[in-house]
C-alpha cells in the first residue's frame, strides 16, 4: 500500500517538474526574442557622415510667370443636321447614296415605288376631263335656255335649273383639278432629293423596305457647320465672348485648329457648375462628327517654380533633389513635380524654394534606387 502511494507521488512530482521546465524555457525564449541577452546601445546622439559640395555642378531654382491654359473636353457636332424621311408610305425602290458620301442640294437620294400614285393620278385626270366636259355641256345648255328665256318661250324654273347645273359642274371641275394637284404632289414625294448639301452619316433602310412617314431613312450634316461643344467651368465661361478665337486640339489627328466661339448657352449646369460653349471649326476633310476634342482656354498668368530636369532623382515613384545648403552641406529632399516647361526645365510644386541651389546629377543618377 505504501509502495502504491510512493508511485503516485512520483508521478505528481514528475508532472510538476515538467511544467516548471516548460515555464522556464518559455521565459528564456521570450527574453531572447525581446533582446534581453543582447548588448544595448547607450542613449545619446550619434553623428552620421554629412555630404558636402565638392565642386559638382549646380543650378538655381527659378520662379517664373507662365500663361495658364485650361482644357475643356468636348465633342464635334454639326449645327446643321438633317434627318431624311418620307411623307408617304411606299416601298423603297432605290437609295442612291451610302454613308460617307457627299451630296449637293437637289441631288436625288431615294426613289420610292410610284405605281399606285401614278395610277391614282391617271384616274384623277380622267375624272377632270369628264368634269370639264360636263361643265362645257352645262354652259351650252344654259346659253340655249337663256336665249329662250329672253323670248319668253321657257319658264323661269328651267332657267334657274340650267344656271344651277352650270354652278355644279364648275364646282365638280374645281374638285377634280384639286385632286389632280394633290396626287401630283404626292407623286413628287416618291422622289426624295437633298434639301441642302452635306455628308451622309447614317443609312437606316435598304431597297425593298417599306418607308413610313417620319421614320428616318438617311441622316446627313453640313461638314462646314462642325463645331466643338464643350462644358466650360463657369469662372472661365463668363469671360468668353461671341467671336473669341480659341484653339481646339483634336487628339485623333494630333492637330490644332483655330475655332470661333459662336454660341454660349445662357444657363449653367448645376451639378458641374459649367456652361456649354460651342466653337465653330473650319471645314476639313479629316474632321467628322462625334470626334473627341479639347478646347484650350487662356486662364491668365501664374507664378511657379522650375528647376533643371537633370537635378531630379527618381526613386521608384518618388522624386528627389539634392539641395545645397548655405553652409555647403547637401540635403536630399522629396519634391512634387508638375508639367514640363521649356526644354530642360521642370515645374516643381513643392519641396524647394526660389533661389535655392540644387545639385546637377551625373548621367545615370535618374536610376538611383
Amino acid at each position: 500500500m505504501n509502495l502504491q502511494k510512493l508511485k503516485q507521488w512520483s508521478r505528481v512530482l514528475l508532472r510538476i517538474s515538467l511544467v516548471g521546465i516548460s515555464l522556464v524555457a518559455l521565459v528564456v525564449t521570450i527574453g531572447w526574442l525581446s533582446g534581453l541577452f543582447e548588448q544595448k546601445t547607450k542613449p545619446g546622439h550619434s553623428d552620421r557622415a554629412v555630404r558636402r559640395l565638392a565642386g559638382e555642378p549646380t543650378d538655381i531654382v527659378h520662379e517664373i510667370e507662365k500663361a495658364t491654359i485650361e482644357e475643356a473636353i468636348g465633342t464635334l457636332k454639326a449645327s446643321s443636321r438633317t434627318v431624311v424621311s418620307t411623307k408617304i408610305m411606299a416601298t423603297i425602290n432605290a437609295i442612291a447614296v451610302n454613308a460617307g458620301d457627299e451630296v449637293s442640294e437637289g441631288q436625288v437620294l431615294i426613289q420610292l415605288d410610284d405605281k399606285e400614285y401614278q395610277s391614282r393620278l391617271d384616274q384623277a385626270k380622267r375624272s377632270l376631263d369628264a368634269a370639264v366636259a360636263n361643265r362645257e355641256q352645262a354652259e351650252k345648255q344654259f346659253l340655249r335656255i337663256e336665249a329662250l328665256s329672253k323670248q319668253s318661250v321657257t319658264s323661269q324654273s328651267d332657267f334657274d335649273e340650267a344656271s344651277r347645273d352650270v354652278q355644279v359642274t364648275i364646282a365638280d371641275e374645281s374638285r377634280a383639278k384639286q385632286a389632280v394637284l394633290e396626287l401630283e404632289t404626292m407623286l413628287s414625294y416618291t422622289t426624295i432629293k437633298a434639301a441642302k448639301k452635306g455628308r451622309i452619316v447614317d443609312r437606316s433602310a435598304e431597297p425593298g423596305d417599306v418607308a413610313t412617314p417620319g421614320v428616318p431613312i438617311l441622316t446627313l450634316y453640313d461638314a462646314t457647320s462642325l463645331r466643338l461643344e464643350a462644358p466650360v467651368m463657369e469662372q472661365l465661361a463668363v469671360k468668353l465672348r461671341i467671336g473669341d478665337k480659341l484653339t481646339v486640339l483634336v487628339d485623333a489627328l494630333g492637330r490644332e485648329y483655330t475655332a470661333t466661339v459662336d454660341e454660349i448657352v445662357p444657363q449653367a449646369d448645376a451639378p458641374s457648375r459649367s456652361f456649354l460653349v460651342k466653337a465653330s471649326l473650319p471645314k476639313s476633310e479629316d474632321l467628322y462628327e462625334g470626334m473627341f476634342g479639347r478646347l484650350l482656354i487662356p486662364a491668365g498668368e501664374r507664378r511657379h517654380l522650375c528647376l533643371n530636369t537633370s537635378a531630379v532623382i527618381n526613386v521608384g515613384q518618388l522624386d528627389f533633389v539634392d539641395v545645397v545648403l548655405p553652409d555647403g552641406n547637401i540635403e536630399r529632399r522629396l519634391i512634387k513635380i508638375g508639367q514640363l516647361g521649356m526644354p530642360g526645365r521642370q515645374e516643381v510644386l513643392s519641396g524647394v524654394d526660389a533661389g535655392e541651389r540644387v545639385l546637377i546629377q551625373h548621367e545615370g543618377a535618374a536610376d538611383v534606387r
